[in-house]
């Protein structure tokens, strides 16, 4: 039997193609006792209609794999802090879905965690800023619930702590503020999120830093990737071609 295969991917705004084409990466390689994380905007219980619930049944019972994500900005935080909070492998989470067995398939990491899967540790902290909020409306298609708050902050300092400040894995939906500075966005109202993770990024050892939000596919630096449509295997930050 071999190893379960951790992947990582970027931003899926609901895109119903990333789960039902045989032919995308992790359609094509991971099975049943695999994992994929989602950096953050997963988009598929955003208006909470029926074709949503539908399409959540079909995740959870026909994609072999379980489905992680941290939240991005583009969320209907509403819906996802309605769910139950339970602890999974060691840190909070809102269980979207189980298949018909029982098992949790879909499955919203939340802020500030760390999680014990398959031997890694992986610390979690989403959230980010929407550029495009004043085209949206609040409470129908933006939230303010997209920054975290302080007691989130210090609830991913506390957990950090705990471990030593030392962790496996790394995923949150946008980067540390050295890391957006390379791309020069400009998005002042995300700063204090940004250097908040570029603290967390000082004191921490990781192996690699996952990173969504930016809808890029890149390796960066000091050991962080970029991701949008690429599937990476996180033990190796190989792409499953």
């Amino acid at each position: 039997m071999r190893d379960a295969i951790l992947a990582v991917t970027g931003d899926t705004h609901g895109e119903k193609n990333r789960f039902l084409n045989p032919k995308e990466q992790a359609n094509k390689h991971l099975k049943k006792g695999d994992y994929l994380f989602i950096c953050g905007d997963f988009g598929y219980i955003f208006n909470n209609t029926c074709k949503e619930r539908e399409f959540l049944e079909f995740l959870a019972n026909e994609i072999p794999y379980t489905i992680c994500f941290c939240d991005g900005n583009h969320e209907n935080f509403e819906i996802l802090n309605s769910y139950d909070i339970s602890i999974w492998n060691g840190g909070k989470v809102h269980i979207i879905k189980s298949d018909n067995s029982g098992l949790p398939k879909i499955i919203h990491l939340m802020r500030g965690q760390v999680y014990e899967i398959e031997g890694r540790k992986i610390f979690v902290f989403g959230g980010g800023y929407s550029i495009d909020k004043a085209m949206r409306t609040e409470g129908k298609s933006w939230w303010k619930q997209e920054m975290p708050n302080e007691i989130e902050k210090n609830e991913a300092i506390e957990n950090l702590e705990a471990a030593n400040w030392s962790v496996d894995y790394i995923i949150t939906h946008t980067a540390p503020e050295d890391t957006m500075s390379i791309f020069n966005l400009g998005n002042t109202n995300e700063k204090p999120l940004n250097n908040f993770l570029e603290y967390l990024r000082e004191r921490t050892t990781y192996l690699h830093w996952y990173i969504g939000h930016l809808h890029r596919d890149e390796n960066v630096w000091r050991g962080q990737t970029v991701l949008w449509y690429l599937v990476r295997n996180m033990d190796n930050n190989m792409v499953l071609d």
